[in-house]
């Protein structure tokens, strides 16, 4: 039992640390849409750490994963996995360094910034060490030290969030007052550079931070790594086509245009009016946290699989209502970033869906985890990277950026089919096809309803709309969620 309460609070606390992380960076949106001079500039935070996210896990290449399977592996010792993990991602990562800084020119070139080769650099540092810090940190994890695991985590958030704010809001008043005063680091025309310097601040004190769990006794071995490299590189297909279905059509986007200026302005818009699905992606996020460890504890009891339904029909209960939640005050939320980025929201409830049927893939992939047949993972993700590369390539320089939203759609349906029809083969579970087809014509219908009311008055439109969540929380209470479910 203390075991279980160990691993329930070392859980919590991942999962809140991580949901409070990513509120806290997409803070920052409203603060870049209101404060870069134009949305072209956002377009360039949007692409390059699009680019990072893909680069991470090239760098990691699995071996977070491999140190978790290798250090609880009888017979091995800890120390050695750990020191042989840490001088593999220390080498890998400074010959990234090393190769990048040296061929900086013609990879700022390749990616547009011929002119600004210095953000590609700091990406460089930045992408390397944050790779390198994922082992220190996996050994915390591995030390059951959730809570210094969390503290460092916000630090690193804390520290590029005042560094933005002193960049990027303070450096400028004090220029305009007394420019003298900071004329010897603060450059103007630097802009949205100063975003990537800021992470930089915290990517190094980070570093530092965790220079104390990296004091380990060297004890590489070579053998060692042959072995977890030949278990964790599988993973980097998996890890790759996963951030390609996530990050491809930001990363290729200006690149299907031929006015870079205007490609770069609207991937900015379509960037920004992406972030405003934040809430459905946080709700998904710590139901992920909390599901893999349910399904793995439930896969021993005798209602495992009614338990699984049971929570995947809440799953897509509560996910259609914040779909609406955020749909029907979308006139008041929108001013979370600036106007000049309005014209964007239209991909705003596509991107929602998207992340809604991310939930239920990641629901469904329950029957590869519990089978070991984790290989259909990777088959599945690669069958969705595929369509995210057409779709992108073959749509977006007709449509724009509703066509990239409408492709990850697409994606995640098509994975989520597959997944449910390969489940079915090898570990059938009946699902209530009927509770979901059910709440999720009621959404669209009410979202279509809601959206299109003849009322001009903003007070009275909202008024109408909160009364149809209204009316589709009294259909789940009296359905599905009676109150004598919250008296358990």
């Amino acid at each position: 039992m203390a075991g279980i309460k160990s691993l329930f609070k070392d859980t919590a606390i991942y999962g809140l640390s991580s949901i409070i992380g990513r509120f806290l960076n997409w803070c920052l949106v409203p603060f870049y849409t209101y404060t870069l001079r134009a949305s072209g500039e956002y377009g360039v935070v949007t692409e390059l750490y699009s680019w990072t996210a893909l680069v991470i896990v090239i760098l990691t290449y699995g071996m977070e994963t491999g140190f978790f399977r290798f250090v609880n592996k009888a017979g091995e010792k800890a120390n050695q996995v750990y020191s042989t993990t840490l001088f593999s991602l220390t080498g890998t990562s400074s010959l990234f360094i090393l190769l990048g800084l040296l061929f900086l020119p013609q990879i700022a070139g390749f990616m547009g910034y011929d002119a600004h080769p210095e953000f590609v650099g700091m990406m460089i540092g930045i992408v390397a060490v944050d790779a390198f810090c994922c082992i220190p940190f996996a050994y915390l994890r591995y030390k059951n030290q959730a809570l210094k695991f969390a503290g460092l985590k916000l630090l690193s958030i804390g520290v590029n969030i005042f560094m933005n704010l002193f960049f990027l809001w303070i450096c400028p008043k004090i220029d305009a007052w007394k420019p003298e005063l900071i004329a010897w680091f603060y450059r103007p025309d630097f802009g949205v550079g100063y975003v990537f310097l800021a992470n930089v601040f915290s990517t190094a004190i980070t570093f530092l931070a965790l220079l104390p769990v990296c004091r380990v006794k060297a004890d590489f071995n070579g053998k060692l790594l042959k072995e977890m490299l030949r278990y964790s590189l599988p993973l980097l297909v998996l890890g790759i086509a996963g951030i390609m279905n996530q990050s491809f059509d930001k990363i290729i986007f200006k690149h299907l245009f031929d006015d870079q200026a205007l490609a770069q302005s609207q991937l900015g818009i379509y960037g920004a009016c992406y972030k405003i699905a934040i809430i459905m992606m946080m709700f998904t996020q710590a139901f992920r946290y909390a599901y893999e460890p349910f399904i793995f504890a439930k896969n021993k009891g005798e209602d495992k699989k009614t338990s699984y339904v049971e929570a995947m029909k809440y799953y897509i209960i509560f996910a259609w209502f914040i779909f609406l939640g955020v749909m029907f005050y979308i006139d008041i939320l929108k001013y979370i970033i600036s106007p000049e980025y309005h014209e964007g929201l239209v991909v705003v409830p596509i991107v929602l869906i998207c992340y809604l049927f991310q939930g239920v893939y990641f629901n469904l992939s329950l029957w590869y985890k519990l089978t070991d047949k984790t290989q259909w993972g990777a088959y599945i993700s690669l069958i969705g990277c595929a369509l995210t590369i057409i779709g992108n390539i073959i749509f977006v320089p007709r449509y724009g950026y509703v066509a990239a939203a409408w492709t990850s759609l697409a994606c995640f349906l098509l994975m989520t089919f597959i997944s449910w029809w390969l489940g079915q083969k090898y570990y059938p579970i009946k699902y209530d096809m009927k509770s979901a087809l059910f709440y999720s014509a009621l959404s669209i219908f009410l979202f279509i309803l809601g959206m299109n009311l003849p009322i001009e008055a903003l007070v009275w439109k909202l008024v109408a709309r909160t009364l149809l969540l209204g009316f589709f929380l009294v259909v789940v209470m009296s359905k599905d969620l009676p109150l004598s479910f919250f008296k358990k």
